[in-house]
């Protein structure tokens, strides 16, 4: 039967199947939360009913769901141009110009001469003391996409990392205290940084500006980030666009650490 030809794989079929695999995932991820969710789900569907009919020869219903796809595309544009924008973004945020960074891209090609610097101690003891005097912070961790479109909004820095240094910068009087800091290694990079906020409907309603801030970074970024709330004194972890849970900070240190390998 001719049209069960697609059964005989190629090794390009499968690098074809996998990439198509992967470029969904990632724009899924991307629309995960917003009300584009379920027109992507939609198009999914009619795209496979496409390629269903094309497959059984339905010549009549094949032309017209095709007729539908390539019109509707310009309509698709104007209805995600919010999504393409953070999609187009994100990819080109992303820094592949170091070797330490594009290695990173590929964990099975990681080297033991690349370790993690970052001095996670200081900045979740920073971010204890912090939740104590109840002291609002917002820090993002860089990791391999590069933050340098957000980190023109705020003070360009290159300090090293210590807890009295990140006390003092979101000390309630500090003029460096609103907003976010960059971190990248075991440098503050940026501060007063103002960050994209998320329109994700899903985060709860007594998480304000700052936690949406973190979100909203962590959803077009890879960064991980660190809140502490100014109402409550918590302590959160976020990364890729969701609210990491963990038991005690002694756990903390370690998903951070882990994530920045």
């Amino acid at each position: 039967m001719d049209f069960l030809n697609f059964l005989e794989f190629k090794v390009t079929d499968v690098i074809d199947i996998f990439l198509v695999a992967a470029l969904l995932y990632y724009i899924y991820k991307l629309v995960k939360g917003t009300v584009a969710i379920n027109i992507f789900i939609g198009i999914v569907i009619v795209w496979a009913l496409w390629k269903l009919t094309e497959l059984l020869q339905m010549k009549m219903i094949s032309s017209m769901v095709g007729g539908f796809m390539s019109i509707g595309l310009i309509a698709l544009i104007i209805v995600f141009q919010q999504e393409i924008r953070k999609f187009l973004l994100m990819i080109g945020s992303t820094n592949f110009a170091t070797k330490r960074n594009f290695i990173r891209h590929f964990k099975f090609l990681k080297q033991e001469a690349l370790p993690t610097v970052t001095d996670v101690n200081a900045i979740v003891g920073a971010c204890e003391k912090m939740a104590l005097s109840k002291t609002g912070a917002l820090i993002v961790i860089e990791r391999t996409n590069s933050l340098e479109f957000v980190k023109s909004t705020g003070d360009q820095m290159s300090i090293e990392i210590t807890q009295p240094i990140l006390e003092s910068i979101f000390f309630k009087n500090s003029p460096l205290h609103d907003g976010a800091i960059i971190v990248q290694d075991n440098y503050i990079t940026a501060t007063r940084v103002i960050l994209p906020v998320s329109n994700d409907r899903n985060i709860p309603l007594r998480f304000g500006l700052r936690h949406r801030a973190a979100v909203g970074i962590a959803e077009k970024t890879d960064a991980v980030c660190l809140v502490v709330s100014e109402e409550t004194g918590q302590i959160s972890y976020i990364k890729s666009g969701e609210f990491v849970p963990y038991k005690g900070l002694s756990e903390l240190i370690g998903l951070i650490k882990k994530d920045l390998e």
